[in-house]
Formats: structure tokens, C-alpha cells, sequence
């Protein structure tokens, strides 16, 4: 396809997001049925510049003034790729695969530096997220929102996580050499790919060597580091409540280092799935899936772990560098049925922790509404529970750097959570509180 083409194919996405609301894989995919002749590369640039155009929706739209997905393509283009001026408008206006030449205003504001100007906009608009969330944001970060927004809005590395069960830290790095995979920095089995240019698609990580031996597995730092705030946990018997695919359960898995028991548990069947086959690749040999198809219940181990790990169901809100769309498709319906489903899981997670036992709290949420105001309700209610220091339990895994906990300790809330960010960790928006049962 030649540029002009995919210009135009992008805008044609974005309308059909706006229009369906529609999560933009899908738009994108539902594209690709159509355009048979759309190669790899073609669809890497197409979705690079929609996922860019999403990221910074406002602030190009206010550079533009123009909301449409063609003036936040134009944009995109001209202030976030780099494009020329005259390159942009010569792509534009080829026939026939062109979007239409550029009118008189449209190079007026991409001629000059009008997206620069925008940081001094309101915090929605600096920050690109949507106005019926700014108190939210506001409560979570004070005068540094735009600033945290910005960062949510910035283009994500490729995160991995080294498995020790099959492999060692520097064993695992050189194999990622080809990939330009290098150590994260704040856990010892941490590595990162960082991002490609906007328009080239990421290394195919799933495809190499390392990943088919099992030696990594593609996860974001911040999961990684709620994982490891299981401390040591060799030995455990622990239950993953809501396992999902089972990314922090193959990560809590090397954590015992295949000792103890790990029960993986979701209520939605299906999105355990893929753990079988992962678990397999992983070496995991301590894990029992309990699946809900099956007939399989938690019953017999309610009050006999020593560690409940709860990842539960959010907004999203932290993920926004890798899915951008999701900001935008975010209604207040939505917060608070999440709220709902969190106040549930904690309530149904204590049941299985023990005396003396560890229940981890989890969301990838920047907001206190899905957070603290959770942690606050539940431990009102449930007093045998007390905070515990997630940084400690962190550093208790046996994998955090030094560098590692000076990032983590700019990540400290008061009551002893910790809260990631891209801006102050490098990573994916996480929520980690760690609580513990009383004895007797």
C-alpha cells in the first residue's frame, strides 16, 4: 500500500470507532477483512497511527482545533511522526488513495508548532483523557495530573519477565540480544525491548527461541512487580483468585520455585484457557487449575492458604499506553460496576486466607475510587485484617535492585501501598496493597 492508502485507511478505522465505539482492535481488524491486500507492514503503520491518534486525542484535536479522526491523523502525522509539511501534504492530496489535499486551515496549523502549546491547556486536554474523569485523576495525583496523564498517554516498551525455572537472568538476556531486549533495571529478572518507531511493527518476541524454551514471558514491570509482592513464598500454598490467563501465576509459580501449591482460579472459565499450555512451557509443576466448567470449587481451601493473591477487575485506567481506546470508550457505568466486582472479590478472597496468612490486592487503576476506598470499606468491615508494607514484601521476593527500591520507595502511599506509574516506575499503572490476617 502506498502511505496515501494507509492515511486513508486509518481515518476510515477511527470513524468506525467513533461511530460503534468499538474497541480498536476490533475496528482494525474488521478493516483487515475487507483489505485483503494490506500487508504485515501495511497493518503495523495503520495501527500505529491510530493507537498514536487515540493516545493524544485531545491535545491534537485542540492543536487542530478539529476533532474529526481526519484532523487527528493529519496531526499525528505531522507532530508525533515527524512528517514534513509538504511530505504530508503531497501524501494527502495523491489521487486516488488519498485522504484530500490539505485546506488553507489545515496547513496553517500544521505548519506551525500549535501542539507544543497545548501543555498549557487544562489537565483533560494536556493529558488526553476525557473530562468526565479530571476528579478522579486530580484526587489520585494532585498538581502532577497532567504531567501523569501525559505519561499514560506515551507509547509503551515490550516488557518481559525471565523465568527461573527453566533459565537464568543472564542466560535469558543474551538470547534477547536479537531482539535488543536488555535488563529493565528493577528486578533482577526483568528485561525490556524498548518501543520501535510509531510506524514499524514490534519484534516478534513470541517467535524466538527464548519464548518457545519457556525461558520469558511477555509482561509489563508493574505486574511483575505486584507479583513479587508475594515476598518469599517458597513452600506456600497460595490461590490466584482471579488467575485470568495466568501471567502472575506463572510469575508467583517461580516465586515458589516449584515448591508448595498454587491454585489458579478465575469465575470466567475462558479466560483460563491459555494457562494450560503456558504453564506447560513454563516448566510449572506446583500449579492446579481450578476450573468453574468443570464443577471445580474453592471449598476445601477456604481458611488454609497462606497467601490469596487478588488481581482484580478494573477500569484499565493504568494500561492506557497500550490500550488507548479504552480511555475513551470508559463510561461512569462502567467504574461502577467494577467497584461493585472488587468490594465482591476481596470480600470472597479472605475466606481463604489463613491466621497468620497474606492477601495481596491488586488493580491495574491509577484511581483511589477502585483502591484505597476499596482497602478503607473492607478493612472496616473485616477488622482481623491489617496493612502490611508492600515495598517490604517486594523486597522480601529476593528480586528487587537497589535502584529498584529507591523507584519504589517514590511509589509509597501513606498507608503502605504501592502505587506505579509510568512517570515514576517505567511501567504500566498498578495498584499493590498487601494485607495480613491476624493470628488466632
Amino acid at each position: 500500500m502506498q502511505t496515501a492508502g494507509r492515511l486513508s485507511a486509518a481515518i476510515a478505522i477511527l470513524e468506525d470507532f467513533d461511530r460503534r465505539s468499538t474497541p480498536i482492535k476490533t475496528a482494525i481488524a474488521d478493516w483487515s477483512r475487507g483489505a485483503r491486500f494490506a500487508g504485515a507492514k501495511d497493518r503495523a503503520w495503520i495501527s500505529g497511527l491510530c493507537l498514536d491518534v487515540l493516545r493524544r486525542r485531545n491535545s491534537l484535536a485542540a492543536a487542530m482545533g478539529d476533532k474529526s479522526p481526519r484532523a487527528g491523523a493529519l496531526a499525528a502525522l505531522r507532530f508525533l511522526w515527524k512528517t514534513p509539511l509538504e511530505e504530508l501534504a503531497a501524501i494527502a492530496a495523491e489521487t486516488p488513495y488519498g485522504p484530500g489535499p490539505l485546506n488553507e486551515d489545515e496547513r496553517e496549523k500544521l505548519g506551525g508548532d500549535s501542539l507544543a502549546a497545548i501543555a498549557a491547556e487544562a489537565a483533560p486536554v494536556a493529558g488526553d483523557f476525557p473530562e468526565w474523569l479530571a476528579p478522579l485523576m486530580a484526587r489520585a495525583f494532585g498538581a502532577e495530573t497532567a504531567r501523569e496523564a501525559q505519561a499514560l498517554a506515551a507509547r509503551a516498551d515490550i516488557d518481559l519477565r525471565i523465568n527461573t525455572l527453566k533459565t537464568e537472568p543472564e542466560k535469558a538476556l543474551a538470547a534477547l540480544r536479537p531482539v535488543h531486549g536488555e535488563a529493565a533495571g528493577l528486578l533482577t529478572t526483568a528485561a525490556r525491548i524498548p518501543a520501535p518507531d510509531p510506524s514499524m511493527r514490534a519484534p516478534a518476541v513470541t517467535v524466538i527461541p527464548a519464548f518457545s524454551k519457556g525461558w520469558v514471558e511477555v509482561q509489563d514491570l508493574g505486574s511483575q512487580i505486584a507479583a513479587a509482592a508475594a515476598g518469599d513464598v517458597k513452600g506456600a500454598q497460595a490461590l490466584d483468585l482471579c488467575a485470568g490467563g495466568g501471567g502472575k501465576t506463572l510469575a508467583l509459580a517461580a516465586l515458589m520455585a516449584n515448591t508448595g501449591q498454587i491454585y489458579a482460579y478465575d469465575h470466567d472459565a475462558r479466560r483460563l484457557r491459555p494457562l494450560y499450555d503456558r504453564a506447560k512451557r513454563a516448566g510449572v509443576r506446583n500449579l492446579q487449575i481450578r476450573n468453574p466448567v468443570a464443577g471445580e470449587t474453592l471449598e476445601d481451601l477456604k481458611a488454609r492458604m497462606d497467601l490469596v493473591f487478588i488481581d482484580a477487575p478494573c477500569t484499565g485506567s493504568g494500561t492506557w499506553r497500550r490500550h488507548p481506546d479504552s480511555k475513551w470508550r470508559l463510561k461512569p457505568a462502567q467504574l461502577e460496576r467494577r467497584i461493585g466486582e472488587q468490594d465482591a472479590v476481596l470480600a470472597e478472597g479472605a475466606e481463604y486466607v489463613k491466621a497468620g496468612g497474606r492477601l495481596i490486592y491488586v488493580t491495574c487503576s491509577v484511581f483511589k475510587e477502585e483502591n484505597e476506598d476499596r482497602l478503607d470499606a473492607f478493612l472496616a468491615a473485616r477488622p482481623e485484617f491489617g496493612r502490611a508494607c508492600a515495598l517490604e514484601a517486594v523486597a522480601a521476593s529476593g528480586l528487587l535492585t537497589e535502584a529498584g527500591r529507591a523507584v519504589l520507595e517514590r511509589c509509597r502511599t501513606p498507608e503502605g501501598a504501592l502505587r506505579l506509574t509510568p512517570l515514576r516506575a517505567h511501567c504500566d499503572g498498578f495498584f499493590i496493597a498487601v494485607l495480613k490476617r491476624q493470628q488466632g
